[in-house]
């Protein structure tokens, strides 16, 4: 709602921001008639204050005016003549002459003015009752809970005030996010009581404490107990009501940053769902699922990777080639259903030889690889000897019963080679002198052009 003031009493119009701006009215100011005439401030006006006296043109003046335009809208219009004294027969008259509805002193407190115009201005206002903040009061004489009840109703908050033993009970049913806690029902102690009783009930309300308490021991109590805000007696209106107003933007900005927990809480959820279902993807992407060994796929990311690292930092690497000897003659003679549990038994040899820090690939049909990590040439060559021992002496017993006796042969090399491709062809070059040589053995490079050197293993 806007009420237009027409008034030199600044006090008044501050004293009227702070009443009804805070509920969402607006205050529209004008210094005299003539400066609102020349404005044409009374389109947005629902209610006009406007000074008693004036010259050129006083209050009686301008509500006479007013009255006599043809708009419904100022025949309709709430008029108050503002007065610095109490009203007499005379202004009365006056009043009645110039068909205003009533005075305002300019010396009326923020009660009096809620009291005189919280009617009218509450008339226009768009909330609905159901809306207001639940407040519960405890321990206030009557007088003064009836003065916050006055005050507070006016910015849409309702006062409640069971009596003190009935507390716990009506806060069960309200649920008030905030407490106007007086010392009248059993002082410090008995506010003490009721906060353990209201904390034990629930979480406890935005709590502030009506009163005196000049003790420091008895200061420290309640605020450990929960405290947020202390006005004093005898009750400053505007004191009360920025508490009030405070404890409600306290209690906007936790609800906002309990919102705001939950949301990153479900984000994170989300984000850990999303982080295992992209492992399982990228599981399914880089996995061989015949052998759960990594796939061709990996194998050219880590290899590339293993090369950068080399020519960054120097960190040594050994590449081994592997491939199953005769494969063919066990599927065309066991069927490739054999041929298949050969190969799982092969990766599963050569994952349980290796390190964890160790990659091991199928990258085609009957062909794997190796990376072994932080390892020299020489060792290299042992770990992929120690595989093809342990294939050679560790038949694979079928389903059924029959046995089959495959090797495998190697080739073995580390980095030295250009690019990653380069340093494939060597060691595949390597793999191939393997099977050229009788198979079942390892066959190392050291980065030059073949022959390579030495020949390991061999039946």
């Amino acid at each position: 709602m806007n009420l237009l003031v027409i008034s030199r009493h600044n006090g008044l119009v501050e004293r009227l921001r702070m009443a009804f701006e805070g509920a969402g009215h607006r205050i529209l100011h004008a210094e005299d008639p003539l400066e609102a005439l020349a404005r044409d401030a009374w389109g947005e006006a629902q209610v006009l204050l406007v000074d008693s006296g004036g010259d050129p043109m006083d209050g009686y003046r301008l509500c006479r005016l007013l009255r006599g335009e043809a708009r419904v809208l100022f025949r309709n219009l709430p008029i108050f003549l503002i007065l610095d004294h109490a009203p007499t027969d005379q202004d009365q008259l006056a009043l009645q002459d110039s068909d205003g509805d009533g005075f305002i002193r300019a010396g009326h407190t923020i009660q009096q003015i809620l009291n005189h115009l919280g009617p009218v201005m509450a008339g226009g206002a768009s909330r609905e009752e159901g809306q207001r903040v639940p407040i519960l009061a405890v321990g206030l004489h009557a007088g003064l809970a009836q003065q916050a009840r006055d005050l507070l109703h006016h910015y849409f908050m309702e006062v409640h005030t069971p009596p003190a033993r009935n507390a716990r009970e009506a806060q069960g049913v309200l649920k008030a996010p905030i407490l106007l806690l007086g010392l009248s029902a059993g002082g410090v102690e008995g506010a003490l009581s009721l906060l353990a009783q209201l904390r034990e009930q629930n979480r406890l309300p935005y709590t502030i404490l009506v009163g005196q308490v000049k003790d420091e021991t008895a200061q420290r109590k309640l605020l450990l107990a929960g405290i947020s805000d202390w006005v004093p007696l005898p009750l400053p209106a505007p004191r009360l009501l920025h508490a009030c107003k405070r404890a409600i933007e306290c209690l906007h900005a936790r609800r906002i940053q309990t919102e705001y927990e939950s949301a990153i809480h479900d984000l994170r959820e989300r984000r850990g769902m999303l982080e295992i279902e992209a492992a399982a993807l990228r599981n399914e992407v880089l996995t061989d699922p015949l052998t759960e060994l990594l796939n061709r796929r990996a194998f050219d990311q880590n290899l590339e990777h293993a090369v950068r690292q080399w020519e960054r930092h120097r960190r040594a690497f050994v590449l081994l080639l592997g491939d199953v000897d005769h494969f063919k003659l066990i599927n065309d003679r066991f069927g490739h259903p054999v041929g298949d549990e050969v190969l799982r038994q092969m990766a599963a040899r050569i994952r349980t030889t290796l390190r964890k820090s160790d990659l091991a690939f199928r990258i085609g049909g009957e062909e794997f690889a190796v990376l072994l990590t932080e390892t020299s040439l020489k060792a290299g060559a042992e770990v992929a000897e120690k595989l093809r021992r342990r294939i050679d002496q560790e038949p694979v017993l079928l389903p059924g019963g029959q046995t089959i006796f495959p090797t495998m042969s190697f080739g073995v090399g580390g980095p030295g080679p250009p690019d990653p491709a380069a340093l494939l062809v060597l060691v595949d070059k390597a793999l191939y002198q393997a099977k050229r040589l009788g198979r079942n053995r390892v066959v190392v490079t050291d980065g030059g052009e073949l022959p390579p050197r030495p020949v390991i293993g061999g039946s």
